[in-house]
């Protein structure tokens, strides 16, 4: 645990949501199952596997060591989570933690929670990915699929895009997107359709084309998604999605599989597009693998000569 330590001791205050250390990217020894997040004005621990009595009264006295040193007059509030089994807990470390707040990132507002669940309403190794929508949705109508709390639907916005459809399973996912517009003023130009996906392709295409689709589908989530499974039924279907020089951006967070299963899907079930990029993650999430990391893909279905 010395290079999460060695984290906490050297670590600024932020006043952005972001990851302060990532031993899941497998580049620290010995500190796999740990990752550090700034989620201002709490800090978020998160163990994958059961923490110990001892190593949980380790972090709270180096986070109180540091916090005395770059914020002697605020208080230290800090959550640990671990995941084990394929069940999560949250336990407050020490301060007030509420049942959720407001944090910010490029300017924006989000809603998060880091006390009920795995999720937590923001997932900070986008970060890339809603700059690179903010900078080029200008003018074009958007389809957010997977879209969750909404956040690239607000990216989109801010970055003047002209509509944005935003579909999710899950109604609470969308409500907290729903007050992630309000609370960055954005009062129009968003729809939020509590669908399955796979049930409504007739009313997304009638509702399209598309300037730009977002696809940001869990990796594998029984009766919702499985991505070794129906991310080929989504990848066929978007030449029909999007309009002639549109763009797709194709993500997957699956730390065993591989960039080139969207190379290969792309190739099969959508020839028409061409891959322009793979946009890059933040770099505090560092991976010994490219292929363990996060992949987004630029896709675009090219203008008619």
């Amino acid at each position: 645990m010395q290079a999460l330590f060695d984290a906490i001791a050297t670590m600024a205050m932020p006043t952005d949501a972001q990851r302060i250390f990532h031993g899941r990217g497998g580049l620290y020894p010995g500190c796999e199952a740990w990752a550090l997040d700034a989620f201002p004005p709490v800090w978020l621990i998160t163990k994958f596997g059961e923490a110990t009595a001892e190593e949980r009264a380790a972090l709270t006295a180096a986070l109180q060591a540091r916090q005395s040193q770059i914020a002697c007059d605020e208080p230290l509030n800090a959550v640990l989570q671990t995941r084990h089994e394929g069940r999560s807990e949250a336990v407050v470390l020490t301060g007030t933690v509420p049942d959720s707040h407001v944090v910010t990132e490029d300017g924006a507002k989000y809603r998060v929670n880091l006390q009920r669940g795995q999720n937590h309403g923001l997932f900070l190794d986008m970060a890339e990915g809603r700059r690179w929508v903010r900078a080029h949705a200008q003018g074009h109508k958007v389809l957010n699929l997977f879209a969750y709390t909404c956040a690239f639907s607000v990216a989109a916005l801010q970055g003047g895009a002209k509509e944005v459809i935003n579909l999710d399973m899950a109604q609470p996912a969308l409500t907290t997107g729903q007050q992630n517009h309000q609370l960055n003023g954005i009062l129009s130009g968003a729809k939020f359709l509590a669908h399955d996906l796979f049930s409504t392709w007739g009313k997304v295409n009638r509702m399209g084309p598309y300037g730009l689709v977002i696809a940001d589908p869990p990796s594998y989530q029984k009766g919702s998604f499985v991505a070794t499974k129906d991310y080929a039924r989504l990848i066929r279907r978007l030449p029909d999605l999007l309009r002639p020089g549109g763009h797709a951006l194709l993500c997957l967070n699956a730390p065993e599989i591989p960039e080139q299963f969207l190379h290969d899907l792309l190739a099969a079930e959508a020839p028409e597009l061409e891959v322009l990029q793979r946009l890059p993650n933040p770099l505090v999430f560092a991976d010994v693998s490219s292929d363990r990391a996060l992949k987004m893909l630029v896709a675009r279905l090219p203008p008619l000569a």
